[in-house]
């Protein structure tokens, strides 16, 4: 039977006071406008008390106290946010105690081996590809793959061995690798390698012994760093997939042997929200514990060194 058209009747629809009703935004949360000469510290108290605002606020918290706490903080770390011009702002925090440890893929180390060697670096795929000169870089190959061999035959992460070849070498930007400033201040590095994904691997002394001894090292490095991470945080910075599935299996082994990491804090930081670091980051690592995880949407560029901002004015 076909239904008539008939209007609802809505006579004795019942309402309420709006002052009575919890409501998610209040005036007692908005922005204050910026004013010229007011400087970083206004500017971040000017944010929102919602949502993101809210969240970086709470993440900046979270770090500091880690550090003063002895939570210990691990900062993972794709290869866009070296090729972003972030690596300044990392340096900078692991010289004020904000980094325990770093992590990243084997495009990341790429990246910031090419900066210190030259001060430049990412090239331009679509024009070397078509000619045969994508990857081809001479130094970057050659290099690179000696110093991961040599690092690893003599019983070191990849992570070490990149770092120890920078600080033997010194080469002209040195100051402004990742790599060579853990070096430096004896904060460790792992680096989480993809056979057959990175540009050196494409040259003839590219050792796949090496690469998957030292990276498998430098995994069992970080599961114990990971390990350590009781009211720490960990930050998965520009990963999509390598780090962020590393990160689980090195909550798995920890928690495998124990370890509770009850409180841990765990951040996802990038331009998109992506499934895997969404889930093996801030979603699964923290659930049913007295954790907490967060994403952060943003650009590299400006996300990383506002949040560095937000750190060093919550101290």
């Amino acid at each position: 039977m076909a239904f008539p058209y008939e209007e609802f009747d809505l006579t004795d629809v019942q309402t309420y006071p709006l002052a009575s009703r919890k409501s998610k935004a209040s005036v007692a949360d908005f922005a204050t406008p910026h004013r010229k000469g007011d400087g970083v510290a206004a500017f971040l108290e000017h944010l929102p008390k919602a949502l993101g605002a809210a969240d970086l606020r709470a993440v900046a918290r979270a770090i500091v106290d880690a550090r003063d706490g002895g939570g210990g903080i691990i900062w993972g770390f794709g290869a866009h946010v070296i090729k972003t011009g972030v690596s300044p702002v990392l340096i900078d925090l692991a010289r004020r105690g904000f980094v325990s440890a770093l992590a990243t893929n084997g495009a990341g180390i790429i990246h910031d081996f090419e900066i210190a060697l030259g001060g430049s670096t990412s090239e331009e795929v679509d024009e070397a590809l078509g000619p045969g000169r994508f990857g081809m870089a001479e130094e970057t190959g050659r290099l690179l793959n000696r110093a991961i061999n040599e690092g690893v035959e003599q019983g070191l992460g990849i992570g070490q061995a990149v770092g120890k070849f920078l600080t033997d070498t010194q080469p002209p930007f040195a100051h402004l690798s990742v790599a060579a400033t853990a070096a430096q201040l004896g904060v460790p590095l792992t680096v989480h390698v993809a056979l057959g994904t990175d540009i050196i691997h494409m040259h003839p002394d590219a050792s796949g012994e090496a690469l998957g001894a030292g990276s498998l090292r430098d995994f069992r490095y970080f599961v114990s760093n990971v390990a350590r991470l009781k009211r720490g945080v960990y930050l998965n910075c520009g990963s999509a997939v390598v780090l962020p599935e590393v990160f689980l299996k090195a909550v798995a082994l920890a928690r495998n042997r124990g370890v509770a990491l009850d409180e841990l804090t765990t951040v996802n930081l990038d331009f998109a929200r992506l499934y895997r670091p969404q889930t093996n980051v801030v979603m699964r690592p923290v659930a049913g514990t007295a954790g907490h995880g967060y994403s952060l949407v943003g650009q590299h560029e400006i996300l990383i060194p506002l949040l560095a901002a937000a750190i060093i004015e919550t101290t």
